[in-house]
């Protein structure tokens, strides 16, 4: 018993629109692996930075309290 045309092609459509929503979620994951750690090493660097600064705020002025 043989297929009909027309289903052989649905059934190669929706396995195609399975392996493109497949693929768009591997990609979408795969940026989020790069994404967040590379965010993460941003707001390290920058706490080191303002960290570093020399702030006159947090600078204690001679005959002040603390």
């Amino acid at each position: 018993m043989s297929k009909s045309p027309e289903l052989t092609s649905m059934g190669t459509r929706i396995a195609k629109a399975v392996f493109l929503l497949t693929a768009m979620m591997f990609f979408a994951v795969l940026a989020l692996d790069i994404a967040i750690p590379t965010l993460v090493l941003c707001i390290m660097a920058l706490s080191t930075w303002l960290v570093s600064l020399d702030l006159p705020v947090a600078r204690k002025h001679g005959g002040e309290a603390a």
